[in-house]
């Protein structure tokens, strides 16, 4: 039985246990020090009785933040009538639940037309699943992907992974991929006339892909926004070219951006659609969304022992009831309002440091220049009982993606412990310009404005 009891001891003997046995692959654990015990909405409790507020989420897994209400008492139903909990992908009544309410509450009202396959329950298993399938569907081996991507560490999405930190010689190359730059990447110029002129181009030495895959914002490439006419092009440019467009809506999908897709507000049509992290409402589960057309497998082609979580079904129905709530949605505007202000505030401070601000909706970075000194700006946070962390191809960005549904009051709680542990690294800001902080009733943007702040 696991048993709660909050002491020093306690932590010293699980940091040792941890130490001496888990691999040196852990990571997370060296950069948040500390033994966690309970979790509670945006509030994590260590076993000494530290709290900590979580701009972190699980690297995006707890948009409804730790022990959602409705989570936990629809999962204690659902053990306590003895509820199926592993069966691969037979059918179960949790499963179609599962499915009924996500056409329901997500699909029909966007006039989405997809199946869906569970894949193993792991991001980067939905990305595998996806790759695998545009090949087979368009008959060609070849994937375009972008510079600053991140789709996930199997041999498969890795090669769709732009950061060199992730990648080994003994891994393989990035056999049939081809890296092109992002929005941005190359300042005002549109890079999109690049993709045209590499697919049309026949000595271009890129053969015709079977897909493009792309993050309408890139998250762990260090919140990059691509903006609504460069997505719009893309799409464009696949469909007159017989290529599929794959979204990996991992990250910024699931309500991140205000919307639950994060490709809504450039009115995008993906062919395959990667869902995972916060799908699952904090517990493992992960899908692909599949245009009927493109859903060429044959039976038990792509398989996994544990997709199809049933536990996580369960959960997901619980957190798919809040995009039924007006309330709900607009709380998060209402909060993307306050990061955002807040943010803006902070770079208009420090403007000698030529620090930018990117984001959309409930996910921003802090671009600081530094991998160094972001680290500090984490550490101290830690110290200061908030949690942080940075990305970006040096980790040079603060990343802030706290739970959609985080009280105000904590929100600005949360905040204000960042500019303490800023001030303790930077402690002479370029300016004086006071924090504004918008009020519920006075909303400074919307969901459809992405920014940039330098």
């Amino acid at each position: 039985m696991f048993r709660l009891s909050r002491s020093t001891s306690i932590s010293d003997s699980a940091t040792n246990t941890v130490e001496r046995l888990e691999s040196e692959v852990r990571g997370y654990c060296r950069l948040f020090p500390s033994v966690f015990q309970t979790a509670k909405g945006s509030t994590l409790m260590t076993a000494e009785g530290r709290q900590f507020i979580d701009f972190f989420c699980g690297a995006g897994s707890l948009n409804y933040g730790h022990n959602p209400p409705a989570v936990k008492q629809a999962l204690l139903d659902y053990v306590s009538h003895d509820g199926i909990q592993h069966s691969l992908d037979m059918m179960t009544e949790a499963k179609a639940q599962f499915l009924d309410r996500f056409e329901q509450t997500i699909l029909r009202p966007r006039s989405m037309d997809y199946k869906i396959q569970f894949t193993g329950p792991t991001g980067t298993n939905a990305v595998e699943a996806a790759i695998k399938l545009a090949k087979q569907h368009r008959k060609r081996s070849h994937v375009v992907a972008f510079t600053n991507a991140y789709h996930g560490h199997s041999l498969g999405s890795l090669s769709l992974t732009g950061n060199q930190s992730y990648h080994s010689e003994y891994y393989g190359s990035h056999n049939n991929v081809s890296f092109l730059p992002y929005d941005g990447y190359l300042g005002d110029f549109d890079t999109t006339i690049l993709l045209e002129k590499m697919l049309t181009d026949r000595s271009s030495g890129m053969p015709l892909p079977a897909a493009v895959v792309l993050e309408t914002i890139q998250g762990e490439g260090g919140i990059h926004v691509a903006n609504d006419a460069w997505l719009q092009r893309v799409q464009t440019l696949c469909r007159e070219h017989d290529v599929l467009l794959i979204v990996d809506d991992i990250q910024v999908g699931n309500g991140r951006t205000g919307e639950f897709f994060s490709f809504e507000k450039a009115g995008l049509s993906p062919d395959l659609i990667c869902l995972s992290k916060s799908i699952g409402g904090g517990l493992p589960l992960s899908l692909v969304m599949i245009r009927p057309e493109c859903d060429v497998w044959q039976p038990g082609q792509h398989t996994g022992t544990f997709r199809g979580n049933n536990l996580a079904f369960v959960a997901a129905n619980a957190v798919l009831n809040h995009w039924n709530e007006g309330s709900f949605v607009d709380g998060i505007q209402v909060r993307s309002n306050t990061l955002q202000a807040f943010l803006s505030s902070i770079v208009s401070e420090h403007v000698s440091e030529n620090w930018d601000l990117r984001g959309r909706g409930m996910i921003w970075g802090l671009d600081v220049r530094r991998g160094d000194l972001a680290r500090k700006v984490i550490d101290t946070a830690f110290q200061n009982g908030l949690l942080l962390e940075s990305c970006g191809s040096d980790d040079e960005v603060l990343k802030f993606i706290p739970a959609l549904n985080i009280p105000e009051q904590q929100l600005q709680q949360g905040l204000q412990l960042f500019r303490q542990s800023l001030q303790t690294v930077f402690p002479n800001p370029s300016a004086t310009t006071p924090t504004l902080i918008p009020s519920t009733g006075s909303p400074v943007t919307s969901f459809g404005s992405s920014m940039v702040v330098s």
